[in-house]
């Protein structure tokens, strides 16, 4: 097998067999698949733009005319040093024209980008079976992958982040390797020239801003702080967040308060309670929600619940009073809270 393991893929093409003529890179990350096709390039060319020195193809039209790639990788460069063919795998089969090009090596590197393929499929189980190939898978990166990459791109940079906002800038990107660079690369322009990123930077710039300004409010409202969670609704109807949407995220909050309120009931600390959480409660949110938990038992939870479902079917029906309504229950809720606390 010349499958390559996710975690050595780096190390894998860094360090590739020249006998090892076709490399097939795959995956479901089609930012990180398109990202190491161009490095490979990049290091097996000096100039990935010179039309002799780098050809590229597209699959389905070597479908069309299997030959096609046979003949590129028999083909001399017009100045000679190293050809490379490029091809980007469609949707039609390209078994036919890669078999040749295994059977038969010229030292031309052929480099196939492809998206997600299964186990069994026929491009993957070639190239993973075949001694002149190498198969490179690409998955979503974990947390210690966008956690380097961040490192990195903000060393790169001349800039330095913060423990908190690296943690947090990490829990809103990944899945694509590609738009993982776009925010990161965002959020070191903004911060040219102050040295150090901040947590309010990551949050100011990065993702999405209406997501951020849910969250405020729902932390504010729970948590019994009724003067944060109207500046943090205020935020969140700056960022074009709808009251409906709003009393949603409050609603989907609070059924899942309720849950944790049953288990504090029992006899578990609130902090036992959180830890256990899945999904797992970001570090920042914590605090606020222990006080949450502390707020609200199973009943005064329950009422809290109702009143928040009452509201999301006023506020449809009525639109121009939607958001007074969405503020009266995030206070209501607040309150809620306060109440048992300070009792």
């Amino acid at each position: 097998m010349v499958a390559v393991r996710p975690g050595d893929a780096e190390a894998a093409l860094a360090r590739r067999d020249p006998k090892r003529h076709v490399v097939l890179i795959f995956g479901p990350d089609v930012g990180l698949v398109r990202e190491r096709a161009e490095g490979l390039v990049r290091r097996s060319i000096p100039d990935a733009h010179d039309p002799f020195a780098l050809v590229r193809l597209e699959g389905d039209d070597l479908a069309s005319d299997p030959r096609r790639l046979i003949d590129e990788t028999s083909t001399i460069g017009l100045f000679g040093g190293e050809r490379v063919v490029w091809v980007r795998a469609g949707s039609r089969n390209i078994v036919p024209a890669l078999q040749p090009v295994l059977d038969h090596p010229s030292g031309t590197l052929v480099v196939v980008e492809a998206g997600d393929l299964k186990r069994g499929a026929p491009l993957r189980a070639l190239c993973e079976s075949s001694p002149n190939a190498l198969a490179v898978a690409c998955y979503a990166d974990t947390e210690r992958d966008l956690a380097r990459l961040v490192d990195t791109m903000m060393g790169e940079a001349g800039l330095t982040i913060e423990r908190d906002a690296r943690e947090l800038l990490v829990s809103l990107i990944g899945g694509d390797r590609l738009a993982s660079r776009g925010e990161i690369a965002k959020l070191a322009l903004y911060a040219q020239g102050q040295g150090r990123v901040s947590l309010e930077d990551v949050r100011l710039i990065v993702g999405d801003a209406s997501a951020l300004a849910l969250d405020d409010v729902v932390d504010a409202a729970l948590s019994g702080a009724s003067g944060e969670a109207v500046m943090a609704l205020s935020k969140a109807f700056g960022a074009a967040t709808r009251p409906d949407a709003v009393l949603g995220a409050l609603l989907r909050a609070l059924l899942g308060l309720h849950q944790m309120t049953l288990h504090v009931a029992a006899g578990q600390s609130p902090e036992r309670v959180i830890e256990s959480a899945r999904p797992a409660v970001h570090f920042s949110r914590k605090p606020k929600l222990e006080r949450a938990l502390r707020g609200f038992d199973p009943a005064r939870c329950l009422k809290a619940l109702l009143a928040v479902d009452e509201a999301v079917l006023a506020a449809r029906r009525n639109a121009a009073l939607a958001p007074a309504i969405c503020e009266r229950t995030v206070l209501q809720v607040a309150q809620l809270a306060g109440r048992r606390r300070g009792g």
